[in-house]
């Protein structure tokens, strides 16, 4: 059975106030898979858009795989996400509101084995609001403390 990975964009909650998420499919070729499963995966600006109806993954780091040879890939190339009609076409059309953007939050692997990626539609957020999220995230940090003495 595989062992599962899990590697989540971090920054991306911290800059963008996530409206709604999707878990997508991801097409990858054979040493991308292997880095992924090695952990390899930087989200590094990465973000997604719509090209002919499909949405595709931009900017996406996936570190070269040691053993590939010939068969290397590149690291940022684009890839394509798999969702149903129904999924693009809503999604598609909540884009075209002005502010929001489709971003990366997370890369795993399922039971199965297969590369997956979490998707949100976020807003961004201003200046006030990171200092918010800042001051409500070292408050439940000094509970947390609190509540271990």
């Amino acid at each position: 059975m595989q062992s599962s990975v899990f590697i989540k964009n971090k920054p991306a909650t911290f800059e963008y106030a996530i409206e709604d998420r999707l878990k997508a499919g991801i097409v990858l070729t054979g040493s991308e898979i292997k880095s992924v499963r090695n952990g390899r995966v930087s989200f590094n600006d990465a973000y997604c858009l719509f090209h002919d109806g499909e949405l595709w993954l931009k900017s996406l780091f996936i570190g070269e795989y040691a053993n590939a040879g010939y068969a290397s890939h590149a690291t940022t190339r684009e890839r394509k996400l798999l969702l149903t009609k129904k999924e693009l076409r809503k999604w598609e059309n909540k884009i075209k509101e002005k502010g929001l953007t489709i971003i990366p939050l997370s890369v795993f692997t399922n039971e199965k084995g297969y590369a997956k990626v979490e998707i949100g539609l976020g807003r961004g957020k201003k200046l006030h609001d990171k200092r918010e999220s800042i001051k409500n995230r070292e408050a439940e940090r000094d509970i947390k403390r609190f509540l271990k003495r």
